[in-house]
């Protein structure tokens, strides 16, 4: 059976980085507000009594976030900017497609569109610099909008988004879809092709097949 710390620290945890409002804290749990906020405060105060405990609540403005605490901030650092040999993954990989594509875009509708919880892999693109925050969006709870950077174009040889290759078939998306285990080095050395940039010379020559057509 759940308890109130628990129903908290649930929407806490997936609202991600995009944080939660007290109101909507209150619309989810049935809560009162006063209530709600008894329970922000005893949470934050076990995660700080608890040394053993890897969490924080933040608030910025009007919204709650749940954080590592800051002096797990060099280990979760070495985690996400791990050696140039490291590769992306097939989730990074969807993530950045989509996000190239639709940008700018929210961690929600990058969410829908792949069926699956994107948060974590939106922070290690962002922290490897392919992808960026701008703006929020006006929807409820103005979550924030993501776009890809000048450094993902410089990785991938592109001088503008408008070069991306359209996606002309359900297809090619299926194709995409069903590459598993696809590893994408960060910095391919000169005889290396990445298979993201196979994929995106795949899609352009089929494109251009479909229009000699």
């Amino acid at each position: 059976m759940q308890n109130s710390l628990q129903q908290i620290e649930g929407l806490l945890f997936v609202a991600g980085d995009e944080g939660i409002s007290l109101a909507e804290l209150s619309a989810a749990t049935q809560f009162l507000k006063p209530a709600v906020n008894g329970l922000l405060d005893e949470l934050a105060i076990k995660y700080a009594q608890d040394e053993s405990c890897a969490f924080e609540i933040l608030k910025t403005d009007d919204r709650y976030q749940l954080v590592t605490k800051a002096n797990l901030s060099e280990t979760i650092h070495r985690f996400f900017t791990a050696p140039l040999t490291t590769a992306l993954s097939q989730a990074s990989l969807e993530v950045l497609a989509i996000i190239a594509y639709k940008q700018p875009v929210t961690r929600v509708e990058v969410d829908e569109i792949r069926g699956v919880q994107s948060q974590s892999t939106i922070q290690k693109l962002i922290l490897r610099n392919l992808v960026t925050g701008k703006g929020r969006s006006t929807e409820p709870g103005r979550p924030i909008l993501y776009v890809t950077t000048n450094y993902f174009l410089n990785y991938f040889g592109l001088t503008s988004l408008d070069e991306l290759p359209p996606l002309v078939t359900a297809k090619a998306l299926e194709d995409l879809q069903n590459q598993q285990d696809v590893t994408i080095p960060l910095l391919p050395s000169e005889k290396q092709q990445s298979s993201f940039d196979v994929t995106i010379a795949e899609l352009k020559k089929q494109s251009e097949s479909n229009e000699e057509k």
